[in-house]
C-alpha cells in the first residue's frame, strides 16, 4: 500500500482507457511536444558547422553560410517527405512502418534500430547541451554537470509519466518562449545591420584565428564535407510528429501535418537568421561560451534579453530530450506489436503512456551521460547518424509507395500492411521528390559515417546492426513460442494427462504446513507431505507433531527422506523426479508448496529463502505444476518453524 500512495502522489490517479481521446493533444501543445527537439538544435547546429571550418582559419567562416542554405534545403525535402508519410500512413510509425511496408523486414529493423539509437542520444545529447548552456552562464555548476543533466531527464522522464498532455502542457511555454526571444534577437540584430531606424551597426568580431595548415584539394572536400554533416544536426527530431500521428486530436494526419509545416518553417527561420548574423559579426566559436549565448550577448547586451534566451535556451535544451521520451516508447511499441521487441513494450501505463518504454529510455539515457560526462561535443559525432539513415530508408519507401501509387486508377483501393493507398494523380513529382531526398540523405549519411567514424561513430555503426540482429532473435522466440502453443492438429488423445497425485515439501507440522496439506486435500486423494530428516530427533518431532492431527493425517502420506548432509534439496528433487519420471511418466504432477507471506520487508528477508530456491529448481524440470499456499503472518503469529 505505501508503495501505491507513493506511486500515487508522484504520477497521478490512474485513467481510464475511454480516456485516452481526452490525452490527445492539440498542434499548440504537438509542437511543444514533438518539436522541442529539432526547434532547439538550432542552439548548436550553426556552432557545429563553424567548429569544423575553424581549422582554416575565421577567414572561412563565411562558408557557414552557403553549407546552412544546403541543410535547409536538405531540411524542405525530409519534410516533404514525411508530410507525405503522415498523409498516408496516418497510424504513425514513421520510418519503421514505411520500410516495413514498402522495403520489407530487414530494411525495417533498420530503421527501426536507427531511430531508436538516435533517440536515446536526443535524450543525452540535449541534456547535455542545456546543462551547457546553464554553465556558460554560472560557470560555478560546471563540475555538477553530470549530476545536473541526471536530474533534468528525471524530471522530464517523470513529466512524461503523468501523461501526453500535461507533458505538453508543461513543456509548451520553454519551447514557444525560446522561440520568441530567438527571433527578437534575430530580428534587432537585422535591424542593426540594415541600419533601420537610427539603430547602431552591427558588432563585428575582432578576433582573428590563423589556419592550423594549409587546406586544398581534397582535404578541403572532406572539411566541407565535415561542416555539412555537423550542420545536419538541425534535422535531428524531424520524423518525431510523423512517429506520433495518432497522439494529435482528429483529424489526426492533417493537424500532424500541419504541425509539421509549422515546425519546418520556424526551425529554419531561425537556423538561417542565426547563422546569417554569426556569419557577418565574424563570430568565433568558443569552448567557454556557445555561439549563440555569445552573438545575443554582443547584439542584446548582458540585460532582460540576454537572460530571457539563455534561460530559455537552457530549458528548451533540456526539454528537448522530450522528443525521445514521446519517440522511443511509441515506436517500441510498434517493434513490440511486431513480436521484435518484448511484448511487455507495448503496454499502456496508469496514465495511457508507455511507461516501460520510458524507463527504458531513461535508464539508457543516464548512461550515457555517465559515460561521456555530460559532454554533448563528445556525443555530437554519434548524434544524427541514425536519423539520416532512417530518412533515406523513410523516403525509399515513399519512392516505392508512390511507384505502387501511380499503377492504380483513381476509383482504385489496394489494402497494403499498414495503410489502404488509393489511385491518385500527381504522383510523379511526389516521387521524384522522394528520390531526391532518398538520395541526398543517403549521400549525408556516407557522409557522417565516412567524417565522423573515428571520432565515435563506428559506435552507432556497430550498435545498429546488433540490434537488428537482437530484434530477429526475440522475433524468432516469439515464433517459437507460437508454434509450441499452437492447437493446430491436436486432438483428445494429444490432451496433456493429469496424474492423481499430491506432492507437499514440509520441513515440520505447523500452521503454514496445515494449510497447505488442507489446499492439498481437495485437489487430491493422494497427497504425499515430504520432509527430508536429517537428525534422530527431528525424525521423532515431525512424527509427533504429525500424530496430533489425526483426522487431516488419515488420508494423508507421509514420505520421510533420512539423509545425512545439509543440502536438504537434493534429494528432495530426486523424490520428485523420481515420482514424475518413473511413477507417472508423461503426466503432469502437483507440487504445493507452504509460504510465509511476513508484513515487513525486514521479516520477510527471514523466510521463505529454501522456498523460493526449491521454486527455481523444480522451474526447470518438465511435467511440474508448482502452486504456492501463502500463508499470512501476523505479529502475534508465533510460528514453530520456517517451512
Amino acid at each position: 500500500m505505501e508503495v501505491t500512495r507513493i506511486k500515487r502522489a508522484l504520477i497521478g490517479k490512474p485513467f481510464p482507457t475511454s480516456h485516452e481521446s481526452h490525452e490527445r493533444l492539440d498542434k499548440i501543445r504537438g509542437l511543444a511536444v514533438f518539436a522541442s527537439d529539432p526547434i532547439s538544435s538550432n542552439a548548436y547546429a550553426t556552432e557545429a558547422i563553424m567548429a569544423v571550418l575553424i581549422v582554416m582559419g575565421s577567414g572561412a567562416l563565411w562558408i557557414t553560410l552557403p553549407l546552412a542554405i544546403g541543410v535547409a534545403a536538405l531540411v524542405l525535402l525530409v519534410i516533404f517527405s514525411y508530410i507525405q508519410t503522415i498523409l498516408h500512413y496516418p497510424t504513425g510509425g514513421g520510418s519503421y512502418i514505411v520500410a516495413m511496408d514498402n522495403l520489407g523486414r530487414w530494411p525495417a529493423l533498420v530503421a527501426g534500430a536507427a531511430l531508436l539509437t538516435d533517440y536515446i542520444l536526443t535524450v543525452s545529447v540535449s541534456s547535455a547541451a542545456g546543462v551547457r548552456a546553464i554553465t556558460s552562464a554560472i560557470p560555478a555548476l560546471k563540475e555538477y554537470s553530470v549530476l545536473l543533466a541526471i536530474g533534468a531527464i528525471l524530471f522530464i522522464a517523470w513529466i512524461n509519466l503523468r501523461g501526453m498532455r500535461e507533458s505538453g502542457s508543461v513543456f509548451a511555454i520553454p519551447t514557444y518562449a525560446f522561440v520568441a526571444g530567438v527571433l527578437l534577437v534575430i530580428v534587432i540584430g537585422l535591424v542593426r545591420y540594415l541600419g533601420l531606424f537610427g539603430a547602431s551597426p552591427l558588432p563585428v568580431e575582432s578576433v582573428v584565428v590563423e589556419p592550423l595548415h594549409p587546406v586544398t584539394g581534397a582535404a578541403l572536400l572532406w572539411l566541407l564535407l565535415r561542416a555539412f554533416a555537423g550542420g545536419c544536426t538541425a534535422l535531428t527530431g524531424i520524423e518525431a510528429i510523423s512517429d506520433g500521428v495518432p497522439a494529435f486530436k482528429r483529424p489526426e494526419s492533417i493537424n500532424a501535418a500541419k504541425t509539421m509545416i509549422v515546425m519546418g518553417i520556424i526551425a529554419m527561420s531561425l537556423f538561417l537568421g542565426i547563422t546569417f548574423l554569426a556569419t557577418h559579426m565574424s563570430l568565433v566559436p568558443s569552448e567557454h561560451q556557445s555561439l549563440l549565448s555569445l552573438m545575443t550577448r554582443e547584439i542584446t547586451g548582458d540585460g532582460l534579453i540576454y537572460i530571457w534566451v539563455q534561460l530559455f535556451t537552457a530549458l528548451i535544451l533540456l526539454l528537448a530530450a522530450n522528443t525521445g521520451f514521446q519517440d522511443f516508447p511509441r515506436l517500441s511499441s510498434f517493434l513490440a506489436r511486431d513480436g521484435f521487441m518484448p511484448r511487455w513494450m507495448q503496454s499502456r501505463g496508469d496514465r495511457l503512456v508507455f511507461s516501460s518504454g520510458i524507463v527504458m529510455l531513461t535508464a539508457l539515457s543516464i548512461g550515457m551521460i555517465i559515460i561521456f560526462r555530460a559532454n554533448e561535443i563528445k556525443m555530437l559525432p554519434l548524434y544524427a547518424l541514425g536519423v539520416m539513415l532512417a530518412f533515406t530508408l523513410s523516403q525509399s519507401g515513399m519512392f516505392k509507395l508512390f511507384g505502387k501509387i501511380a499503377t492504380l486508377k483513381p476509383d482504385e483501393i489496394v489494402k497494403t500492411s499498414f495503410t489502404q493507398i488509393h489511385g491518385e494523380t500527381g504522383t510523379s513529382w511526389k516521387r521524384a521528390v522522394s528520390l531526391v531526398g532518398a538520395t541526398v540523405t543517403g549521400i549525408v549519411f556516407v557522409i557522417l559515417v565516412a567524417t565522423k567514424f573515428v571520432e565515435g561513430a563506428w559506435a552507432v555503426a556497430l550498435i545498429i546492426p546488433l540490434l537488428v540482429i537482437v530484434f530477429d532473435q526475440i522475433s524468432k522466440h516469439y515464433d517459437r513460442v507460437a508454434e509450441a502453443l499452437s492447437t493446430r492438429g491436436l486432438s483428445d488423445k494429444d490432451l496433456i494427462t493429469l496424474a492423481n497425485v499430491v506432492l507437499v515439501p514440509i520441513a515440520d507440522v505447523h500452521k503454514g504446513t496445515i494449510q497447505a496439506l488442507q489446499y492439498a486435500s481437495r485437489l487430491s486423494s493422494d497427497v504425499r507431505a515430504v520432509c527430508i530428516v536429517t537428525s534422530p530427533e527431528m525424525h521423532e518431532r515431525l512424527l509427533r507433531r504429525w500424530n496430533r492431527f489425526p483426522e487431516l493425517t488419515a488420508n494423508l502420506q507421509l514420505v520421510m527422506i533420512d539423509y545425512d548432509f545439509r543440502d536438504i534439496l537434493e534429494p528432495l528433487v530426486e523424490y520428485i523426479e523420481r515420482v514424475n519420471t518413473e511413477e507417472f511418466p508423461h503426466q503432469k504432477i502437483t507440487i504445493v508448496i507452504p509460504e510465509f507471506i511476513a508484513t515487513s520487508a525486514m521479516a520477510r528477508v527471514l523466510h521463505n529463502q529454501t522456498a523460493g530456491l526449491l521454486r527455481k529448481r523444480l522451474r526447470n524440470q518438465e511435467d511440474l505444476v508448482i502452486i504456492d499456499v501463502p500463508y499470512h503472518i501476523r505479529e502475534d503469529d508465533e510460528p514453530g518453524a520456517d517451512e
